[in-house]
């Protein structure tokens, strides 16, 4: 008797981590049914296209996608933020199999299902304990919740993803300490306000490994700097209680990294966006940060050209860039995003200055990066080591998050595996990277 082939599912994941974090569990849930992994179109039985639909290119992007995976397969079910809009994208592609919204996992699972059935009853070892991941081995990304209950103007994803719903700390922690012991050597902690993790659970406590944990962000990053792997945490906005985080760095517990959404310096422009407007006191802030963890490095990200902006809230941007000295900033120019409250603001500024402004704005930062890189010559630090190819290998320092910071070259390292943690002589640098030497 001939055994009938497992169904393949493919999958093609847009956006930002969360929702790479939303294809993970999809394709684990999947996995664990008895479906195989497709890598390509044509061998696949259905294709799950999880979407963006934060900005108008992302819904654009979405949409191309959608549209391949449909003249590519033509079996094809639509997840994800832009599956809000069901209208859009069955006007475009009417013959999707199925639409749903961000992490509505059980409707994915079920579209996918209907368009081929499962071959068996699932077995748990078809599936390994940490779930299927679409990142490298040696990191993950870990997700504390879901929504945001901060309405800035610019923004849609509290309409999106809704209002902040946190995971308890025990179901965290153990997926943690699954990927943990499956050999990760770097967890990501995601969400889209890491800072406000638990409110939503007014803190509760749950157990773990006998102690009672609260969900908090800082006992969170306390247990979870326990596991004996880097913990990075990402998009921390800055609440108070970021201070009590300092000196879980300072003693090595977590990661001197902090990634922190200020958008903009303008007391006027942080207003009209909804965003706390006391920048004065956070550059003191930093200070007293910097004072507490010399080696922390500050990520963030900001916008111009947001409506209203002038020459000379722009030029404050820039003078508070210059006394912050940001390790690393991604900027952005503004653009409306359909249902955003600042596309009925007044004093749109047009795409030409919006371009000039952020032109100078990474110049500067450009300088900024530089010097702070420069500096590092000479020094000894950890490196992870991510790839490692005939002409030697490319890591990341603490100071560096996958994808969107920089990396350190090692020429000539070819005895490297991804995942291995080595120590680095800093030979060289520019704005962006680092280059080295492993030391012993």
């Amino acid at each position: 008797m001939i055994q009938k082939a497992n169904p393949k599912v493919g999958i093609v994941s847009l956006g930002c981590a969360k929702a790479l974090v939303d294809s993970e569990r999809i394709l684990t849930k999947l996995r664990a049914e008895g479906y195989d992994i497709s890598q390509s179109y044509d061998g696949a039985d259905v294709v799950i296209v999880n979407t963006c639909g934060f900005l108008d290119s992302a819904r654009a992007e979405s949409l191309e996608a959608i549209g391949e995976a449909m003249a590519e397969n033509g079996r094809v079910v639509v997840t994800g933020c832009l599956g809000l809009d069901e209208a859009v994208i069955r006007n475009d592609h009417p013959g999707v199999l199925a639409v749903s919204g961000p992490h509505q996992y059980e409707a994915v699972i079920n579209a996918v299902h209907q368009a081929v059935p499962p071959a068996h009853d699932p077995y748990l070892d078809l599936v390994p304990p940490e779930g299927i991941r679409l990142t490298p081995r040696h990191y993950a990304y870990l997700k504390i919740s879901e929504g945001c209950n901060h309405r800035c103007r610019f923004c849609i994803i509290p309409g999106l993803r809704g209002p902040l719903v946190s995971r308890s700390a025990v179901d965290v922690l153990e997926e943690a300490e699954c990927l943990a012991e499956a050999g990760v050597r770097e967890l990501l902690v995601i969400s889209q306000d890491t800072g406000a993790y638990g409110a939503d659970l007014n803190h509760a406590q749950s157990s773990w490994r006998g102690n009672p944990i609260k969900a908090r962000m800082t006992e969170l990053a306390a247990a979870l700097g326990r596991l004996g792997v880097w913990v990075r945490l990402h998009y921390v906005y800055p609440y108070p209680q970021v201070d009590e985080l300092l000196p879980l760095m300072a003693d090595g517990k977590v990661l001197p990294y902090l990634d922190v959404p200020f958008q903009h310096a303008s007391p006027s422009v942080l207003k009209a966006m909804r965003r706390p407007a006391d920048q004065e006191r956070t550059l003191e802030r930093i200070a007293k940060w910097r004072d507490a963890c010399p080696d922390l490095t500050i990520r963030s990200t900001f916008i111009v050209g947001f409506p209203g902006e002038t020459e000379e809230d722009f030029e404050g941007l820039l003078d508070w860039l210059e006394e912050a000295k940001l390790d690393r900033v991604g900027c952005f120019k503004y653009e409306d995003v359909e249902g955003a409250p600042a596309n009925d603001l007044p004093d749109h500024v047009e795409d030409e200055i919006k371009a000039e402004r952020w032109e100078r704005l990474m110049e500067l930062q450009h300088g900024i990066s530089e010097e702070n890189l420069v500096a590092k010559i000479g020094r000894r630090l950890d490196v992870l080591i991510d790839d490692v190819g005939t002409d030697g290998a490319v890591g990341r320092t603490q100071a560096d998050s996958p994808e969107v910071d920089g990396s350190v070259h090692l020429p000539g390292e070819t005895g490297l595996a991804p995942g291995d943690l080595v120590t680095v002589e800093v030979t060289d640098a520019d704005a962006y990277d680092l280059w080295g030497r492993v030391r012993d």
